[in-house]
């Protein structure tokens, strides 16, 4: 009987095309701080630190979530060679190191999921006072457990009015620091061909100031009315057991299955990560869902239109030597 030897790893082509689906990862102002190596032996994911945002996010903690969202990319994208990645977590910038699994048809989960990378995006406009299917929920709350992560729904009223006055009181400390605010402009280009940050018509309009939940303003166009009519928004926070760096990085995977399966159930996604970027606060969002470890991120689920995409950089620049 003859045996067929799985490859040592995967060639220069097939890492190259694996990365341009990686990139498209939502990350913190569209900031993209990963790269990825081509190793002897498989595929490294790095954090580039030159993109961390200094004001924001500080530790890093948002930039390597974003590396996990990429990574998680990645991880579909080889699966679809049918030779799919196993992983481990590495040391300094290296988040992750990923070497070839056993050879394997990819699954149809992973078929859909994949189908859904170019078709995900950040939604900044107002959501629809559509109803989201009660199948939902849990569908998403199963793709972040898959990835090591939870995803609680605020379904009491008076907890999604806490947790909604936390996104607002987060979003106007970090308005108040000048060095958050000039962060933020350097980040809200003023042209939509910039490969990078967030561009006027991925922006949306500016925040009104009734609306439940405060979304960042990058500059986008003031209305008289900006504000969407879903009188029960749908929203989760998203987090995982855990709160160091591979902790970061494992919630960004978790993130990236939950948004995949959000597009995949046809749902819009919008995410607030203010509340987790405030110290006090992010203790306050971690009181109310009743977690023993602190949340990472809020997100709201619901229907509308699509949006503009923000833009990513060429894939020459984001791998290593």
């Amino acid at each position: 009987m003859t045996t067929i030897a799985t490859p040592r790893t995967w060639s220069l082509e097939t890492f190259t095309d694996a990365v341009g689906d990686a990139v498209w990862a939502p990350s913190i102002h569209n900031s993209q701080p990963w790269r990825f190596r081509h190793t002897c032996d498989g595929v490294d994911v790095l954090l580039d630190e030159r993109r961390v945002l200094a004001a924001c996010d500080h530790y890093g903690r948002m930039a390597r979530i974003s590396c996990g969202a990429a990574a998680y990319n990645l991880r579909l994208a080889l699966a679809m060679t049918g030779l799919p990645a196993q992983y481990r977590f590495g040391a300094g910038r290296t988040l992750l190191h990923l070497w070839p699994d056993r050879l394997r048809r990819p699954t149809p989960l992973e078929s859909r999921l994949h189908h859904q990378i170019p078709h995900r995006h950040t939604n900044r406009g107002p959501f629809a006072d559509t109803p989201v299917d009660t199948a939902a929920p849990p569908r998403l709350s199963e793709a972040a457990r898959r990835e090591g992560g939870w995803l609680d729904f605020v379904a009491d009223e008076a907890a999604l009015n806490v947790v909604a006055g936390l996104v607002r009181a987060a979003d106007a400390q970090l308005r108040a620091d000048p060095a958050c605010t000039a962060e933020l402009r350097a980040w809200s280009v003023t042209a939509d061909h910039r490969v990078e940050g967030v561009g006027p018509a991925a922006a949306g309009a500016a925040p009104h100031p009734d609306e439940l939940l405060t979304r960042r303003d990058f500059g986008g166009p003031v209305l008289e009315m900006t504000r969407d009519p879903a009188r029960r928004p749908v929203v989760a926070v998203l987090g995982v057991l855990g709160d160091g760096l591979e902790d970061a990085v494992r919630a960004g995977m978790a993130l990236q299955c939950v948004l995949l399966t959000a597009a995949d159930l046809g749902l819009a996604t919008a995410l607030y990560s203010q509340p987790t970027e405030v110290a006090a606060l992010r203790e306050r969002l971690r009181r109310t869902v009743d977690r023993l470890h602190d949340p990472q991120l809020v997100l709201r689920f619901g229907y509308a239109p699509r949006t503009c995409y923000t833009n990513r950089r060429p894939i020459a620049d984001v791998i290593e030597p």
